[in-house]
């Protein structure tokens, strides 16, 4: 073999070993990532307490390797709308496998099921059967759903009547995140017979959109309605525009923009929120403070233009 034939080999393979230590830790870590099981926790807990630091204390006792993701543990209390709507938010950004812990629970200690749920996105949801599916549920669709009756998916000799975040959905969640069979956890449920919320929808007409004020925006006092802005676009206004609106006993003019800065300080708008709604909020300040507005409050809102034909 030629010296510039040898040269040439090896600076091949010198090439070939810098691509491999360049490529396979990225490849190592990127695989660790993937197989990292995810627990998101929601709960109305609060952080005031210890309530949510036992529950993780369990997770980690059963799945060491689990990641936890706090969603929030500032729900309001006993509101399964608001939990059902910030599950229905947030799960559609995470991916197939990822287990949800949820725990708004009003009737900790009745006769309500304690339920696994898996949508046909694939992933889980550990939480009680009161409603809180209701939309993921009429986005996603539900594979299947089983009891929570396994005393070996649970915690404690005796179970607290009145803390099952700790004793029966926090274990049963790290049981299915660290890959324990989901089948083994209880009985089969029909996913047709699970509760649901009686949510009204939004209402079209040829006189105009009725709604509802269904919550406002955490600290900002903005209101979230259950009109989305493709119903609400079908009324013909553009941006810029004035909006005559009635929400509850108040009667408002409301320029529809696109953002908080569109109108000045302190100005009222409406606008499409981050997730596709009609919200309404006050520029730097608090639409539901300003207007002595809670909800739940109906909205009606006139056509600007006729339907079109």
């Amino acid at each position: 073999m030629s010296t510039a034939l040898r040269h040439r080999n090896l600076i091949f393979l010198a090439l070939l070993l810098a691509t491999l230590t360049f490529f396979l830790p990225v490849a190592r870590a990127d695989d660790a990532v993937r197989q990292k099981p995810t627990i998101v926790f929601m709960t109305d807990f609060g952080v005031v307490d210890d309530s949510v630091a036992l529950c993780k204390g369990v997770m980690y006792s059963i799945a060491p390797n689990v990641r936890i993701v706090d969603l929030t543990h500032q729900v309001t209390p006993f509101s399964i709308l608001d939990g059902a709507r910030f599950l229905f938010g947030a799960s559609a950004y995470f991916p197939a496998g990822t287990v949800f812990v949820v725990v708004i629970d009003p009737g900790v200690g009745s006769t309500r099921k304690a339920v696994v749920v898996k949508s046909k996105r694939g992933q889980f949801f550990v939480l009680p059967d009161n409603g809180l599916m209701t939309l993921v549920q009429d986005r996603d669709g539900l594979e299947a759903a089983r009891d929570i009756t396994n005393p070996t998916w649970m915690i404690g000799a005796a179970l607290s009547s009145t803390f099952h975040g700790r004793d029966i959905f926090s274990p049963a969640g790290a049981h299915l995140a660290r890959g324990d069979d989901w089948t083994q956890v209880g009985p089969e449920l029909d996913v047709a017979k699970l509760v649901r919320l009686d949510l009204a929808p939004a209402k079209l007409d040829d006189h105009g959109l009725t709604g509802e004020v269904i919550a406002t925006d955490g600290p900002f006092g903005n209101l979230v309605t259950n009109i989305s802005g493709e119903e609400f676009l079908k009324l013909g206004y553009s941006h810029g525009e004035t909006v005559s609106v009635s929400i509850g006993k108040a009667n408002l003019k409301i320029p529809f923009v696109r953002t908080f800065s569109d109108v000045p300080l302190k100005k009222p708008l409406m606008y499409i929120d981050s997730r596709g709604r009609l919200g309404f909020a006050v520029n730097q300040g608090s639409f539901a403070a300003t207007y002595g507005i809670q909800p739940p409050q109906v909205i009606s809102i006139s056509r600007q233009h006729s339907p079109k034909q």
